[in-house]
């Protein structure tokens, strides 16, 4: 139905040619009729508008539905912006163009031709002499004020990023540096108590009381009982070590420990196990000194390393020689734990002599001073070994392939074809800290000739064979004589890789803070710390009276 305006329009164009139009009241009918005779009257009926209360009463119902909805979505449109909403319309806007086959906003196109110019200017040498920004700020302002060009802006990036890669390399360089002199040196406190406890043994006769006592020195050479061997010059971490392996034993009174250090640390280390005595357990102290087989004829490599004339400046020369920006910090790391001076002294070495130094044990357990005892260790006792001489976790399998993930090739120079011919650079290698040896079956090898045979060939080569410590001589020593252990006795790593899963620390029977991160140093990592931590007694006077305090 046409409107009146509407129709108020068609009737004065009709009238124009002649024509003349009536409307009822009620406008529900037109009469048409025309002057000329052609048309003389027509009538046209218009239909009834019709509009029902139930139409109204739906309508007015879905609007008072929708409208809340409406409100809603365009709230939600306008707090949350055009670029960052969730809504559907937001959605049909983000989609709408990408169906049609264009970017809504053209980042796209953008990112595609920065990587592009990139691309170009990777092979491009950075100019001499180019002056760059040191911060994100200035490089904005000075993009700005001289108004770069892609090109330029893609160039001074690449340069501006290198310069900040190699400052980076540089700084993680020099902290492994940092990290090396402070595991080489003695922490003060530690020196304090070697020095304090010393002082005691002259002064204290119950620190000089024999240990052990007279009725237990038959047990020394018991082979119903456990015993373990600890060679350090470190009393703190004796300590620690031998508490914490009683703590864990379900039969302490079985354990029997042999603590052997150098002469210079005998009497402090003597005064610490006679005035703080483990329940149960038997602790025996003694110094290379009086070890009458310990002498230059049978150790002759010893004799070899001292007189050698790369090896003080290998061991003690400037560390930071050679090193350049390529270098990679993990590795340079382990290089510089291999040249670590404890590699050359006597007490890193006797672990090849066990079956010499105790003529009358069967089997002994090795322990390393960095280790911590979570677990009764008897059961190795019980391990058979099918002939072998040495059971060792192996090092070449794991989740960590840092530290689970050591072959050969890890610790020998390959190129040289004395190493080339006589290793498998694929075969796996084993880890020294926690091991049980079988003395009567390592008697009747010669790997203690082959280990020193090794030894003078590698100081013969200018030490080119390996340079990471006394681990090598003793794989190849060794090699045929290793039976695997679970992996769960030995979890390695802590002292070098900050992030060794906590529940595997929890589970394992022996955790060792092998690398530089010692835990009774400052660089220790503080949330491995407390594994160790827990063994020191931070109420003894002389622990205290160092000023040696608890990290946590």
């Amino acid at each position: 139905m046409r409107s009146p305006a509407a129709l108020g329009i068609w009737q004065r164009a009709l009238l124009l040619r002649g024509t003349r139009i009536r409307l009822s009241p009620s406008m529900r009918s037109i009469t048409i009729s025309s002057s000329n005779g052609f048309m003389d009257s027509m009538k046209v009926k218009v239909a009834a508008r019709h509009f029902s209360y139930r139409t109204l009463f739906h309508t007015i119902l879905i609007l008072a539905f929708l409208l809340p909805f409406v409100f809603i979505l365009t709230a939600v449109v306008t707090l949350e912006g055009v670029n960052k909403c969730s809504s559907l319309d937001c959605l049909g806007r983000r989609l709408g163009p990408k169906f049609l086959g264009r970017s809504g906003d053209g980042s796209e196109k953008v990112v595609k031709d920065l990587s592009k110019l990139l691309e170009q200017v990777n092979s491009e040498e950075i100019p001499d002499g180019l002056k760059l920004p040191e911060s994100f700020n200035e490089f904005l302002s000075d993009m700005k004020n001289n108004q770069y060009d892609a090109k330029t802006f893609a160039l001074r990036l690449k340069a501006t990023m290198e310069i900040m890669h190699r400052e980076i390399k540089r700084s993680k360089l020099a902290e492994q540096l940092h990290k090396h002199y402070a595991a080489t040196s003695i922490p003060k406190g530690l020196h304090c108590l070697s020095l304090r406890l010393t002082d005691e043994y002259s002064s204290n006769a119950q620190a000089r009381k024999q240990l052990p006592p007279p009725e237990s020195l038959p047990l020394l050479s018991d082979n119903s009982y456990h015993h373990f061997v600890l060679a350090t010059d470190n009393i703190l971490a004796a300590s620690v070590v031998a508490t914490s392996v009683v703590r864990s034993s379900l039969k302490p009174e079985k354990v029997v420990f042999h603590v052997i250090t150098d002469k210079k640390t005998y009497p402090g280390m003597h005064s610490w196990f006679a005035l703080n005595p483990l329940p149960s357990a038997i602790i025996e102290v003694k110094g290379v000194h009086q070890f009458d087989w310990l002498t230059r004829e049978n150790v002759p490599f010893l004799e070899a390393i001292e007189n050698h004339h790369g090896v003080r400046n290998h061991y003690h020369g400037k560390h930071s020689l050679g090193t350049n920006d390529a270098d990679n910090p993990r590795i340079f790391a382990s290089k510089l734990q291999a040249r670590s001076p404890k590699y050359i002294s006597l007490l890193n070495h006797l672990r090849i002599y066990l079956p010499e130094l105790f003529p009358n044990l069967n089997k002994v357990v090795f322990l390393d001073d960095d280790i911590v005892v979570q677990r009764d260790l008897s059961p190795l006792w019980e391990i058979d070994l099918f002939g072998k001489v040495n059971g060792a976790v192996e090092t070449c399998t794991g989740e960590d392939s840092w530290v689970m993930g050591k072959r050969l090739r890890t610790y020998f120079n390959f190129s040289h074809p004395l190493i080339a011919n006589k290793l498998d650079p694929d075969e796996c290698a084993w880890a020294y800290g926690m091991n049980i040896f079988d003395l009567n079956a390592w008697r009747k090898t010669n790997i203690r000739e082959s280990f020193h045979y090794w030894v003078k060939e590698n100081l013969k080569s200018n030490l080119t064979l390996w340079k990471l410590g006394t681990l090598p001589p003793a794989l190849i020593a060794f090699r045929g004589y290793v039976h695997p252990i679970e992996s769960s006795w030995h979890l390695l790593g802590l002292g070098y890789q900050e992030k060794t899963n906590l529940d595997s620390v929890r589970k394992a029977a022996v955790i060792h803070y092998n690398g530089q991160c010692k835990p009774w140093l400052e660089i220790g990592y503080k949330h491995l710390q407390s594994f160790w931590t827990r063994h020191v007694n931070y109420s003894n006077d002389f622990i205290r009276n160092c000023h040696i305090l608890d990290p946590q």
